[in-house]
This record gives C-alpha cells, sequence and structure tokens, in this order.
C-alpha cells in the first residue's frame, strides 16, 4: 500500500470514530453517515471539501503541516498520533505549537473521585487548569484565577513548604522540556522571560539544567487555619496531554489526616449554602 493510501485510510479512520456531539456539531436523528462527514471535517479544519476528499482518496498533494496540524486538532489526536500522521504524509514533524491546555472529562471527573484528597492539573508550563475544592482549601484560594506553580514559586509569595528547594528543581526541569518541546509557544516565551527577570534563583536552576522525574515526595506544609501538614505529594502523569495530576494526601490517622478531612467536610458545608 502507497504512502498515499495509508494516510487516506487513517483519516477516514479518524473520521469514522468521531459523531457530530465530539466537536460541536448538532447531530441529525435520521444521520446515516459513520462518524462526520468530510464536509464536516473541511469545514473544521479550514480547508476545501475537494481538497479534504482528495486526500481521503489517495490523490491529493502531499500536504503542510499546517494542514497536518489542522486535522490534528479535528481528530483530537495524541502528540504520538499527530507524529504517526506527519509521518504518512511525509512531511518532517514539526514542533508542536503550544502545550493542551484543556483537561480530559475523564481526568477532570478523576478530581472528584478520590476522597480527602487534594488534586489539581497542571499543563506542560505549570499553569493549574483544574482542581478539586479540597485543593483550594490546602494550596490557596487564588486557583479560581488558575495561577503559574512556576511564576508562584520564583515571584510570588514566600515560601511555605519544607521542600521549596525540591521543588524549585523540579519546576525548571520540566519548563525546560517543555521549552524544547513548544518552542514557539508565545505563552511559555513570556512565563521564562519573566522567570529570567525576576528571579536570581531561577536563572541559577536554570544553568544546571536539573533532571527530574515525578514521583512521590513527602512534604510539610504551613496552612493558615489547619497549622503543620505533613502530606505526601504522588504525580500521575498524562503523556498524551503532557499534562500532570497531583494528588495530595496524609497518612491515614495521622493529625494531617483529620486535618484535611476538616478541611474537606468545611468546603461542603460552604457549598451546600
Amino acid at each position: 500500500m502507497s504512502g498515499k493510501q495509508e494516510l487516506a485510510r487513517f483519516l477516514r479512520g479518524r473520521r469514522e470514530l468521531l459523531v457530530p456531539a465530539d466537536v460541536g456539531l448538532a447531530g441529525e436523528p435520521s444521520r446515516r453517515t459513520l462518524g462526520l462527514r468530510r464536509e464536516e471535517v473541511a469545514e473544521l479544519a479550514h480547508m476545501s471539501v475537494d481538497y479534504y476528499a482528495r486526500l481521503e482518496q489517495g490523490r491529493g498533494p502531499r500536504p503542510s503541516p499546517r494542514i497536518l496540524d489542522a486535522l490534528t486538532g479535528v481528530f483530537r489526536l495524541t502528540p504520538a498520533e499527530r507524529t504517526h500522521l506527519f509521518r504518512l504524509a511525509g512531511t518532517q514533524v514539526t514542533p508542536l505549537a503550544a502545550p493542551v491546555r484543556t483537561v480530559r472529562p475523564h481526568v477532570a471527573a478523576l478530581l472528584s473521585r478520590i476522597p480527602d484528597t487534594a488534586a489539581i492539573v497542571t499543563d506542560a508550563t505549570y499553569d493549574v487548569i483544574a482542581w478539586n475544592p479540597l485543593a483550594g482549601a490546602v494550596l490557596g484560594g487564588d486557583l479560581d484565577a488558575r495561577p503559574n506553580l512556576a511564576r508562584r514559586r520564583f515571584l510570588g509569595r514566600p515560601q511555605e513548604s519544607s521542600s521549596a528547594e525540591e521543588f524549585g528543581d523540579i519546576v525548571v526541569s520540566r519548563l525546560r522540556r517543555a521549552a524544547d518541546r513548544y518552542p514557539y509557544d508565545p505563552g511559555l516565551a513570556r512565563l521564562l522571560a519573566e522567570l529570567r527577570a525576576g528571579s536570581e534563583e531561577f536563572r541559577a536552576i536554570w544553568e544546571t539544567d536539573p533532571v527530574h522525574a515525578p514521583g512521590h515526595r513527602t512534604k510539610t506544609l504551613t496552612h493558615p487555619e489547619a497549622g503543620r501538614l505533613r502530606v505526601n505529594c504522588d504525580v500521575l502523569t498524562v503523556p498524551h496531554d503532557d499534562q500532570q495530576v497531583v494528588f495530595v494526601t496524609a497518612d491515614p490517622g495521622t493529625p494531617s489526616a483529620r486535618a484535611l478531612r476538616q478541611l474537606a467536610a468545611a468546603g461542603r458545608d460552604f457549598s451546600a449554602r
């Protein structure tokens, strides 16, 4: 099978996996088309119907990176699937334009399924993009403003954690990797410029090129109401979207565990009023 035919088969397969509701289109009760129509894909990807039809028929020209990225968005491809699409098209894989800054529904639902656990989701630049109520109570009420934890760590309020120094290394390590993957993202470029200009500590750590893998860590937080909390931080990676889910818990039976339950209960009581 030729490369054009393999690309055509891949596009047809991805189109047939989606339904109109997946991409914000109204469905029709009597709809017979399996998946999206070619016309719908073309409209969403901002290309002509004829051009897209020729791609699916294996007789179109080699698509440009712009076209391939448009199809990546329409079909909601993962980074690995995007790379596969570029290779099928015979086009050199270009860096991703920007980190994924939306949360998949099943990841968002996960945040509410674990009792007495504070949980947040951060994107590749440390923007907080989802959290549960207990996380807001434990980590600070400014989560509603979707803060950036790198900016908070190096430019924000004084550190109130026993692992602030280690977290600084972790932040820089992740941001260096993000800078490699998203060299054209203006938001990331602005963030790095801010951190370099405003933090001598950030500049010094950046020069050491630290390498850290996400995992389990224990830290002590100073909470304005609950006092000192000894908590566990465990990171679940979401590789498809280059995101991390951080779960903050306390060892069962400890004063910190009781404090987390009280904070969680206070949050539930407040939301019920």
